[in-house]
């Protein structure tokens, strides 16, 4: 977008859930750029820091400020949407949503092309008024995101969120003089448990607000076609999100739910198992099967089983490649594999007949916007290192551990996610990382959000589990955590 009057341009590739007053038919980036023009009237030097301090949501951008002669640009807090730069030439900077080559050069198949991830939490300036062609990098300025303890100076940019507290809550009473078997499996019984009530009914209050404020602004599409869909391993985290949704669409309205499985080459024609039988295809049948008879019985939850054989994967495997660089390891590619082939979103579309699940006919993704499930491991305990932490050194060792992965969250993988589930056209959208549910979970006492003396499938994610359970989901609400690409 360009302002003809300033000759300002601003490029915007991201949503806003809160900070600034959208309705359904309005063009977000256009109000955004509107509010920056008339703040930057008020005050030319911040205007930047004091406009995204109040907006809330995924987001990239790049902003030029034609009379001062300045380059603005930054990715959200968290990390949320890709945005690249490539500083490998003396006298330019690149800046892109995705690698690619520069000047009909092709991407080196062994390096990342000189690409590399911007750092989340800084909004970057750079005075092109000040810079030279022998010194275009010098002129940089950093405006860093702090949390409010840390904002000593008083600047603009503090994280909507504090801190994961360390603190953990009284002894549970249950737990330590009731319960002497810590791998019994009923999770029910902590409905009794006063302690606990508050976190679960603040938990779920937290994630529907989230959940709302990203769904309801998507467009109707007509009569029977989902507007938006879910990454669906059937764990915890996807399903209570579903169940969730369930509360908050119209009671007609078809969600999609995208389950991946790829060809296990170590199954053999000659076994009766199918080459497709892994567990997450199996939890995503039983999630679903628990969705249609336990939550939403009228609502038509479609899901897409996505098949993908070994030649497919070697067929686009240097298509996703490109998409992830930056991110270069095995890991990534495994992952980025998965998210690629769900978000595409072309399968199986499964129906019950009588008490038998039968594949009913090849399906097309139609729900332009998916939820997913990220963000939930790195606050509520998930990861099989929060347990190791426990292991080491308790409660205290533990909460430093959480602490540091939610600190990390912006670091991590979420640029490559997006650079992968946009290439489908598709947007990401994940209520676990709202910035309310981030807030309200690193408030809540540790032990009110894990319990690592309960085995796996219990102690982690605790709290998610039981209000899963109070939702209704007596069984996807002790599943063990695996990893998306299995």
């Amino acid at each position: 977008m360009e302002d003809t009057e300033s000759g300002d341009i601003f490029c915007w590739n991201g949503e806003i859930f809160d900070g600034l007053e959208v309705d359904s038919n309005d063009n977000d980036g256009a109000l955004l750029f509107d509010l920056l023009l008339r703040t930057k009237a008020e005050d030319p030097t911040e205007f930047i820091a004091r406009v995204f301090s109040k907006i809330e949501g995924p987001y990239a951008f790049v902003y030029f400020d034609r009379e001062q002669r300045r380059l603005w640009f930054s990715r959200d807090y968290l990390g949320r949407r890709s945005l690249l730069v490539n500083k490998s030439r003396p006298d330019t900077l690149f800046i892109s949503s995705v690698a690619c080559s520069i000047e009909g050069e092709e991407l080196p198949v062994e390096d990342n092309g000189g690409w590399v991830e911007l750092a989340a939490q800084v909004i970057y300036c750079m005075d092109l008024g000040l810079s030279t062609s022998a010194e275009l990098f010098g002129s940089f300025t950093e405006y860093a995101w702090s949390y409010s303890e840390e904002n000593k100076a008083g600047g603009y940019l503090t994280l909507p969120f504090g801190q994961v507290t360390l603190v953990t809550g009284d002894a549970d009473p249950v737990v330590s003089d009731t319960l002497t078997d810590y791998r019994l499996e009923d999770l029910a019984q902590f409905q009794h448990i006063d302690a606990w009530q508050p976190y679960i009914d603040g938990l779920e209050e937290a994630l529907t607000r989230a959940i709302r404020a990203r769904v309801m602004s998507i467009p109707d599409r007509g009569a029977g076609v989902p507007r938006v869909g879910i990454l669906f391993s059937g764990g915890v985290d996807c399903i209570t999100i579903a169940a969730l949704l369930a509360r908050i669409l119209p009671p007609e309205e078809p969600v999609e739910l995208f389950n991946v499985a790829f060809e296990n080459p170590r199954q053999t024609s000659s076994t009766k198992q199918n080459i497709y039988d892994v567990p997450d295809r199996n939890t995503g049948r039983s999630g679903w099967l628990e969705l249609c008879t336990k939550i939403d019985t009228q609502r038509d939850w479609r899901l897409v089983e996505v098949d993908v054989p070994y030649g497919l994967v070697q067929e686009y495997q240097a298509h996703i490649r490109q998409l992830l660089e930056p991110s270069a390891t095995v890991m990534d590619m495994s992952i980025g594999m998965a998210l690629w082939f769900a978000s595409r979103g072309e399968g199986w579309l499964i129906k019950r007949s009588g008490s038998s699940i039968e594949r009913q006919e090849e399906y097309h993704g139609m729900a332009r916007v998916l939820l997913l499930g990220m963000g939930a491991d790195e606050q509520l305990g998930g990861y099989s290192r929060h347990r190791s932490a426990w292991d080491r050194g308790g409660e205290l060792e533990l909460g430093r551990e959480i602490r540091l992965d939610v600190q990390r969250i912006a670091t991590r993988n979420l640029g490559r996610d997006d650079r992968v589930v946009s290439d489908n056209g598709k947007e990401s959208r994940y209520p676990f990382l709202a910035a309310s549910v981030v807030g309200y979970l690193s408030a809540v006492p540790l032990n009110r959000k894990m319990d690592m003396r309960y085995p796996r499938g219990i102690g982690e994610k605790l709290l998610l589990r039981l209000l899963a359970h109070q939702l209704g989901l007596t069984q996807a609400c002790l599943l063990a955590k695996r990893a998306i690409q299995f």
